[in-house]
């Protein structure tokens, strides 16, 4: 049973108020050859997996406050709520979605996809777009550090602090990232190929530190792993605010229609409320210069 934790434990910065009524950035616009109207975005029009359904992918697991208890058809979670909130938009109730389980790298792999669309904190990038879609942006995140309030690192206030620490994170993710091309560390980073592992290696002394986004660092230190805290959150890569999207196929007729789910969803404040709901907001954590 999902126990709801306290606003100081799952806090996350929400977006402002201006960037959640504003439109993606020109350079964010989904790459679709699909020239979709908003007349036929609709369930008896849109040609997806399955007639009359929506097949969504997401990771096996997935973790809160993303999802809950592991089971992405509760509708809970704040991905949960946003995948069912993005089908209602396009017509299609709670029993028409059809769930798929498909890893994180091989849901943005090329090829063709089991999906319609695939929800699973995927950052928006240039080099992922060279092989997938992306919808418009529901989410704008952070990279955080985490680690045991006995590491070496549980006092760093700078980049500079994290150079000789052995730090983790998830297989092909923008976390990884941030730690390759910003922290650049020393020692080589450990991979994992989920989160579960990750946090077992936290846990374990194996790595000083953790790179996850911000909602996630919050749960894990608040709720899964004993005696850890927020370290900071590190300043974007690219120095553009870094956001989440759905994922679909290369040049899916479904793209533009998605996006505009998406934001019809921002629009009318939806998706403010969700992050209300599963995001507690609060005045965020420690910055990392």
């Amino acid at each position: 049973m999902f126990r709801r934790l306290p606003p100081a434990v799952l806090a996350v910065t929400l977006l402002s108020a201006a960037a959640l009524t504003a439109c993606a950035p020109a350079d964010e616009t989904p790459s679709s050859s699909a020239s979709a109207t908003g007349a036929a975005c609709t369930k008896d029009s849109l040609k997806t997996l399955a007639a009359g359904k929506l097949t969504i992918g997401t990771d096996e697991p997935v973790y809160e406050p993303w999802f809950v208890d592991n089971k992405p058809d509760n509708q809970k979670g704040f991905e949960g709520a946003v995948a069912y909130a993005v089908a209602g938009k396009l017509g299609y109730a709670a029993g028409d979605v059809v769930w798929t389980r498909v890893t994180f790298n091989n849901a943005i792999a090329p090829g063709a996809k089991p999906y319609d669309f695939d929800i699973n904190e995927f950052s928006i990038t240039d080099d992922r777009k060279k092989a997938v879609d992306f919808s418009s942006p529901y989410y704008d995140v952070r990279q955080t550090v985490i680690a045991l309030k006995s590491s070496k690192i549980a006092g760093a206030k700078s980049i500079a602090d994290l150079k000789s620490a052995k730090l983790g994170a998830q297989v092909g993710t923008s976390s990884y990232t941030a730690i390759a091309e910003l922290i650049k560390p020393s020692t080589q980073p450990s991979v994992f190929n989920n989160n579960d592992d990750a946090k077992k290696a936290l846990q374990n002394g194996q790595i000083d530190g953790l790179v996850v986004d911000l909602p996630t660092a919050f749960y894990m230190t608040g709720a899964e792993i004993e005696n850890s805290l927020i370290v900071g959150q590190l300043p974007a890569t690219s120095g553009q605010v870094e956001q989440f999207g759905l994922v679909l196929d290369k040049g899916s007729a479904l793209t533009s229609c998605v996006s505009q789910a998406v934001d019809a969803l921002r629009t009318d404040g939806t998706l403010t409320k969700l992050q209300q709901t599963w995001l507690a907001q609060s005045a965020g954590a420690p910055e990392l210069s």
